[in-house]
Formats: C-alpha cells, sequence, structure tokens
C-alpha cells in the first residue's frame, strides 16, 4: 500500500476483485491556502555553482571536464584554442574538445531548482496531467503536478508502491535547499547484465570484484560474483573515498598557495628592479645632449632583453600554479555538492572519474622556488652608464 504523505487523509477503495486497498484521497483543499515565504529565493546566489561556469547560465548539456570544472557545450564549442579548459588552461584530452563525462549531478539540480522556482512563484502550477486545474500536491517519484481528482487516480494506479505526495502549499514554505535536501531520492539500479531488465531486476547489490551492480538471480546464480555488498554500503564508501581525498587536496592546496605567493613576490621584485634601473638610466641619459639619446635607447633595450626571459619563465609558471589552484577549488567543491545533493546513481556514475582527477591532482607538486636565479645586477648598464 502507498505511504501516507503529509497533509493528506487516507480512505479505502475497491480493485478489480472488489478487495479493500488503502488509499490516498485528493488534498484537503478546505484549509486556507498558506501564504508565499516571507523571504524570496535566493535560488540564483546560493546555487550559482550549478550553471556553466563559462558564460554562466543554466544548461541542460553540461560536460565535467578532467580539471573538475563545468562547462555547457556552446561555451566548449566556442573555444579558443581548443582541447584547453578556458578557465584553468587544462588540456582536455577528446580530439574534439567536447568532454565525454556528463555532469548529471548539477543538470539534475537545475531540472529540480525548476521544479522549486514553479512551487515558489507568485502563480500556482496547473496539474500535468488535466492540465486544467491549479495542481494541490506534486508527487516527487513521478515529478508531476496533480490537482485533487488526478491524484486520487494516481494513488489508485500506483496503490502498490510508495509514491508520498506532497501538498504545493506546504511546498512553498521550504528553503531551496530544504527542498533539494528533501527531494533528494534513492534511483533504482537495475543489473549490469544486459539481458537483465524491468522491475524484476532492480538491484541493491553490488559485486566488488567486477565492480558492478547485480541482481538476486545473477549474485545467486554466479559463484564468480563474491564478495558482495549493498549499493548504499557502496556509495557511502565513494562519497568517503572522495571526502578523503577532498581533505588531503585541502592541504596540499596551502603549499600551492604558499608557492603561487613566492613566485608573485618574485615576479614583483623583478617588476622593481626593471623598474629602478629604467629610471636610472633615463635620468643619467637626460643630463646628456640630444646625441646621446641613442644610446638611451640602446640601454633601455638591453635591460627588457635581459628581464625578459625571466619574466616569461614567471609569468609561465604562475599561471601553471593558478590553474592547478582552480582545478582543487574545483575538485573541492564538486566533492562538497556531490555529499549534499548527489543520488545513488549520480554518485555510481560520477565517482570513479572524479576520483580519477582527484588522484591527478594529488600527484602534482608545486615547482621548486628556492633556488631561483634572481634579477641580473645589470652591471653591463652600469658600465656603459659610468662612460657615458
Amino acid at each position: 500500500s502507498p505511504t501516507i504523505s503529509r497533509g493528506l487523509s487516507p480512505t479505502s477503495h475497491l480493485d478489480g476483485d472488489d478487495a479493500a486497498a488503502p488509499m490516498e484521497t485528493g488534498p484537503q483543499l478546505s484549509n486556507p491556502p498558506c501564504s508565499p515565504p516571507s523571504h524570496p529565493p535566493a535560488v540564483e546566489d546560493d546555487f550559482k555553482f550549478i550553471l556553466c561556469e563559462g558564460c554562466q547560465q543554466a544548461s541542460p548539456n553540461l560536460k565535467l571536464l578532467t580539471c573538475l570544472h563545468t562547462l555547457c557545450l556552446n561555451c566548449l564549442s566556442e573555444n579558443k584554442p581548443i582541447r584547453q579548459c578556458p578557465v584553468c588552461q587544462t588540456p582536455i584530452p577528446q580530439a574534439s574538445g567536447i568532454p565525454d563525462m556528463d555532469n548529471v549531478l548539477f543538470t539534475n539540480l537545475q531540472a529540480r531548482l525548476s521544479i522549486y522556482k514553479k512551487i515558489a512563484g507568485s502563480g500556482d502550477p496547473s496539474c500535468s496531467r488535466c492540465q486544467g486545474e491549479a495542481a494541490a500536491v506534486w508527487c516527487p517519484e513521478c515529478e508531476e503536478f496533480l490537482c485533487a481528482k488526478c491524484f486520487e487516480d494516481h494513488q489508485w494506479f500506483f496503490k502498490k508502491r510508495s509514491h508520498e505526495a506532497r501538498k504545493v502549499e506546504d511546498l512553498r514554505t521550504e528553503s531551496p535547499r530544504q527542498f533539494l535536501e528533501d527531494t533528494r531520492k534513492s534511483c533504482n539500479l537495475f543489473c549490469a547484465n544486459p539481458g537483465h531488465t524491468g522491475q524484476d531486476h532492480i538491484s541493491s547489490i553490488y559485486c566488488t570484484k567486477c565492480e558492478k551492480v547485480l541482481c538476486c538471480s545473477c549474485a545467486l546464480l554466479d559463484s564468480q560474483h563474491v564478495p558482495f555488498c549493498d549499493i548504499r554500503s557502496e556509495t557511502q564508501r565513494r562519497q568517503q573515498e572522495l571526502s578523503t581525498m577532498a581533505q588531503e587536496l585541502k592541504q596540499k592546496r596551502s603549499r600551492f598557495q604558499a608557492t603561487q605567493a613566492v613566485l608573485r613576490d618574485e615576479a614583483a621584485r623583478l617588476e622593481e628592479a626593471q623598474r629602478e634601473m629604467r629610471e636610472l638610466i633615463q635620468q643619467r641619459v637626460e643630463q646628456l645632449v640630444q646625441l646621446l639619446r641613442r644610446e638611451e635607447e640602446e640601454l633601455l633595450g638591453l635591460v627588457e632583453a635581459r628581464q625578459e626571459r625571466g619574466r616569461r619563465e614567471l609569468a609561465g609558471e604562475l599561471q601553471r600554479v593558478e590553474g592547478t589552484l582552480r582545478r582543487m577549488e574545483a575538485g573541492e567543491r564538486l566533492v562538497e555538492k556531490m555529499s549534499l545533493y548527489a543520488t545513488e546513481q549520480e554518485v555510481m556514475d560520477m565517482q570513479p572519474f572524479v576520483r580519477d582527477s582527484l588522484q591527478e591532482l594529488q600527484r602534482l607538486q608545486p615547482p621548486a622556488t628556492g633556488g631561483r636565479e634572481q634579477p641580473r645586477d645589470l652591471s653591463e648598464c652600469r658600465a656603459r652608464l659610468q662612460a657615458l
């Protein structure tokens, strides 16, 4: 019998064999509707992380890169140069520049937030079935808005399943975060055997040896599938693995931040040395007559040539370190959001890919900064100035 949802009263109906079955009627509409929440739903501010990191727009086609940044197909198609993340410049291994991994977590969160916006909006959502009456409840299992009549038919049709529908007026009082947490549901995982489909092969068994989801028949009849564990334990283990890796990455990120600070200081010192020498050259040369202006230009060119190589090297290292830090931040953010909002299916789909990317980040080491050559004292320039 279906679960009795909050705010809905049970009654009895007869099925085709005249047997009594517990049922749910439509919601009690005699109660005065709840007023919209006094605070505006700050969906855009709190959930910007589900948008494309390139155009900052919602998109049904979000791709997860190996650097753990998320971009839509439009941004990836317009990306120049291709095969490189526009955020952190990490190479994209696919020749087309389009990653294979979909960010199903962010895509599904966008869909659920669109439902919340319909509920929290000023107008009442209409029934998804009859399209005529205002919706009284929302069924998270069917992902449909239902009026009182259609809800009664819905409960009769699904009388042997647990579909816990909720009143629209109750959902309006929830924050976006609470709505997403309450509507996070466990997905039905089917047996990995291609011939085993349908409701009879929904499984909660996971073979740790072959790393596949199995139905009861495969688990019992095939002795190679051992040892077993349940899907919930496996998803929790994967979440814990990602959380541990993210915590270790967070500690390692401080070393990269220290390297970034050192590189910035070196770049600043290099610029300062160049600035001081330029001022000295200009001050001395300005004391000379017009015949020596050409010498001034030659000296300035010499300074620029001596410093250009060091500046390019520092700029390149700083860019790589900053790109790595962006990847680490993206990884920590993705693991955090997966732990908060990801369903079991989303964890099963995304965890190996995210784990590999985090392991790659863990293997990275910040570049050495101790033995770097200091800016030259420009002795040749000083000698020429003395000669002048």
